[in-house]
């Protein structure tokens, strides 16, 4: 067994399928990157057969900050622009501007309003139940409100 070059190329592609795989049960980019880099390195490693484990370990290095800064500077910025709904998982934003009624009477600056057929936790100034507020933000999953003139 040469001990200078342990993995090998199929060592370094074995190891680059095991992040992509680890990416699929936690998803979130970052090992797919860490993926990219150990099968460059495993390429590298095929066309210079001869390179020692630490010239490859330094390759990997090298190649995994590569990848994941290409990520964050390029592919990232480019993903989150292509959004055409930014707002489809963050249902009280969407509700910004929006006129709703006030379902449970607003007591020290809290109270319930109804949003379509469902009742969200409101803050604002003092409403009776039935008067109309207009929502202005959202923190968390209550809805910042104020009174509608």
């Amino acid at each position: 067994m040469d001990v200078q070059n342990v993995l090998g190329s199929y060592g370094w592609w074995i190891v680059a399928l095991l992040f992509i795989a680890a990416e699929i049960l936690v998803p979130g980019y970052f090992l797919l990157w860490i993926g990219i880099a150990a099968a460059l390195t495993g390429i590298v490693n095929t066309i210079f057969p001869g390179l020692t484990f630490l010239v490859q370990a330094v390759l990997f290095a090298v190649f995994a900050v590569a990848s994941c800064v290409v990520y964050w500077r390029y592919i990232r910025p480019a993903a989150e622009t292509r959004d055409d709904q930014p707002l489809l998982n963050r249902r009280g934003e969407r509700m910004i501007g929006r006129r709703v009624i006030v379902a449970e009477a607003f007591v020290n600056g809290r109270g319930k309003v109804r949003v379509g057929d469902g009742v969200w936790l409101a803050e604002g100034v003092d409403a009776a139940v039935g008067d109309a507020v207009e929502v202005t933000g959202v923190h968390g999953a209550t809805l910042q409100v104020r009174q509608v003139s």
